[in-house]
């Protein structure tokens, strides 16, 4: 039986369907997804048209939103939201090192999470949309990996479709993980630039804290252990609209004076083990690579790889000379399932992952090109999560794809920029603009 229950301005209603965890054995196994239906209190009893949510990661459920918050008071005027947990997210079959062990070994686990990438995702969709809409297509928004999942579903089902909105989600439909990356360092690379020529000071903060770090790998209170490498990692929050300065607010609170001398304070360690772990959403780190993986060729530990063609990222080299310490970001490594306590369980599983040759082609040029469906995508201007070359190349492939190219918002512009964002690209997908 399906809940409903009410915030500010609108009804909730909780819903719950099964799937076959394999959509090509429809009678093997089923999972069960989780979505949260949110309409205007005021438009609660009328025949709306439904727009489905599908968030960015992978590996984070959807949004909780408070009454009509961010872009969902926009859609509010005119759909009812389906904020859906994607599968082996939020309530929908969570999967993390405690419920992972159920399937069996790492061999096991891994063939599992093999099934948790957009093109099943997309099938989850059309799998629940009949008993949704009834039938009817509905309008997709995709954030981040969210936009893949779009890209895919306009390749394979764009008849479930009534249009299709990206935000920062354009993907390179033929790019390796090493092509990925390769295009990724030299744009952090620019972030951190940016981000020291604003708050020169962190220069000499960023290399203090990570001469420390080096020397000591301190264990944070989670259990969580400190590398400069990790520490490095702090990076990913330069590719948000406001990450810059939390970085820099970050950075001036790290160190404290203690009878034993200059320690890691307490409020830097709790900040960053916040930011660094993976407890809650542990599937980015794991299937993260996986969701490039088109062919026969293993991801392999890409951003790994492809970071020692960067050696200005190494920091021990970095502090043997004067330059400035790089951040990083938006990247996966070995070395995260050995730091953080959620994954140091998963991590043959991770390996096993990498190491996969059957990945399956998730985009269809041709149909794409063929294209009839009105899409919009928001591309970021110099977006240090999705890299704007691969996203343009990628617009200019799909048949009718209308951008929205701005610098005014970095990659979260859904939410910093909320109901404008959303309310120029539906524009954009019925030639408004």
């Amino acid at each position: 039986m399906s809940l409903s229950y009410r915030q500010p301005g609108v009804v909730l209603t909780d819903r719950r369907f099964t799937v076959p965890l394999d959509h090509d054995d429809p009678a093997g196994e089923s999972i069960e997804l989780y979505a949260r239906e949110v309409v205007a209190s005021d438009k609660a009893h009328q025949d709306l048209p439904w727009l489905v949510y599908l968030q960015g990661g992978p590996g984070f459920g959807a949004n909780r939103f408070v009454g009509k918050q961010a872009w969902l008071g926009r859609a509010l005027k005119e759909f009812r939201v389906l904020l859906l947990d994607q599968r082996g997210t939020g309530h929908s079959t969570p999967a993390n090192r405690q419920t992972l062990p159920l399937r069996g070994g790492p061999a096991a686990q891994a063939d599992y999470l093999a099934r948790f990438r957009a093109d099943s995702i997309v099938r989850d969709c059309e799998a629940i949309r009949p008993s949704v809409t009834g039938g009817a297509p509905w309008t997709v928004l995709g954030q981040s990996f969210g936009g893949f999942c779009a890209v895919h579903y306009l390749s394979t089902a764009p008849e479930g479709l009534r249009a299709v909105v990206i935000t920062g989600g354009l993907p390179s439909l033929d790019a390796h993980a090493d092509d990925v990356y390769r295009a990724a360092y030299p744009r952090i690379e620019r972030k951190v630039a940016a981000h020291y020529a604003r708050y020169p000071q962190d220069v000499e903060r960023a290399r203090q804290i990570a001469e420390y770090v080096l020397h000591h790998e301190p264990v944070l209170p989670s259990g969580y252990r400190l590398t400069a490498e990790a520490f490095q990692s702090l990076g990913i929050l330069l590719g948000g609209g406001e990450g810059s300065h939390r970085l820099h607010y970050l950075l001036e609170h790290a160190f404290v004076r203690t009878p034993q001398g200059t320690a890691l304070s307490d409020a830097f360690q709790e900040e960053v083990q916040g930011l660094l772990s993976y407890a809650g959403h542990p599937l980015y780190a794991l299937v993260h690579e996986a969701t490039y993986g088109q062919d026969e060729r293993p991801t392999a530990w890409a951003a790994e790889r492809v970071r020692a063609e960067f050696p200005q990222f190494d920091a021990a080299k970095t502090l043997a000379g004067d330059g400035p310490v790089l951040f990083t970001g938006e990247s996966v490594h070995p070395w995260t399932f050995d730091c953080d306590p959620a994954l140091r369980p998963l991590r043959e599983t991770a390996d096993l992952l990498a190491a996969r040759t059957d990945w399956t082609p998730l985009y269809d040029p041709a149909r794409l090109a063929a294209n009839e469906v009105p899409v919009a995508a928001a591309v970021y201007h110099d977006d240090m999560y999705v890299d704007t070359a691969h996203a343009l190349t990628t617009a200019r492939a799909i048949r009718g794809l209308r951008t929205w190219v701005t610098d005014e918002f970095e990659h979260d512009g859904v939410r910093a920029g909320g109901p404008r964002v959303l309310d120029r690209l539906l524009a954009l997908t019925r030639d408004e603009v």
